[in-house]
């Protein structure tokens, strides 16, 4: 089943004009900043591709994003690596995807979140969507915005901080990274609030 317009449908039905979807990407890796997208799309300028992120090779994300960035409107946020650790993970997504909102060129009228929290900090009308990158196109394009800049800056990362494999990993604790971080060590860019970093200092 692909993603549709049904939730945003539902928002316009109330004469809301301007709903935008939200999402986050970076919420389980071991390295690197959280990274939010909001979207408002335009109900008869739908970028052709859009799918949930994780169904979509990286080539394929590539080229929907580049749709998106004409066709759409776009905001991102991060939280960084600091933030992360101080105020703990979900806090921190939370922090960036009103960050994304805030980053849009005009305000909106309310909210589509991707999960089932709202972040105690916005203040607009919002809806929460479980597995809402599968099921709002707006979300699901947030989901590509989001997952594509991430894996831009992991990749930047990787040139300066070699042998832990977050140009393919992304920072996830996979077998490769954590290898790595038992013999190489963590990086500034280590979340040392997550366990499995934490146990290593």
């Amino acid at each position: 089943m692909l993603p549709d317009f049904r939730f945003e449908r539902d928002q316009w039905a109330r004469g809301l004009v301007r709903v935008a979807g939200v999402d986050e990407a970076g919420r389980g890796p071991l390295a690197g900043p959280v990274v939010a997208a909001a979207v408002v799309l335009g109900r008869d300028a739908i970028p052709d591709g859009i799918q949930d992120s994780k169904k979509l090779t990286s080539e394929r994300r590539k080229a929907v994003l580049e749709r998106i960035m004409q066709e759409a409107e776009v905001g991102v946020g991060e939280a960084s690596v600091e933030e992360i650790d101080e105020i703990n993970i979900l806090r921190a997504s939370h922090l960036a995807m009103c960050r994304a909102i805030d980053a849009l060129a005009q305000a909106v009228d309310h909210v589509l979140i991707d999960g089932n929290l709202i972040p105690r900090d916005l203040e607009l009308p919002a809806t929460p969507i479980i597995k809402g990158d599968s099921l709002s196109l707006s979300i699901a394009a947030a989901s590509i915005v989001a997952k594509t800049r991430r894996d831009a800056i992991m990749w930047d990362l990787a040139q300066h901080y070699p042998g832990y494999g977050w140009e393919t990993n992304q920072g996830y604790p996979t077998k490769c990274h954590k290898e790595a971080l038992r013999n190489l060590g963590p990086t500034p860019h280590h979340r040392r609030s997550f366990k499995s970093v934490h146990n290593m200092l």
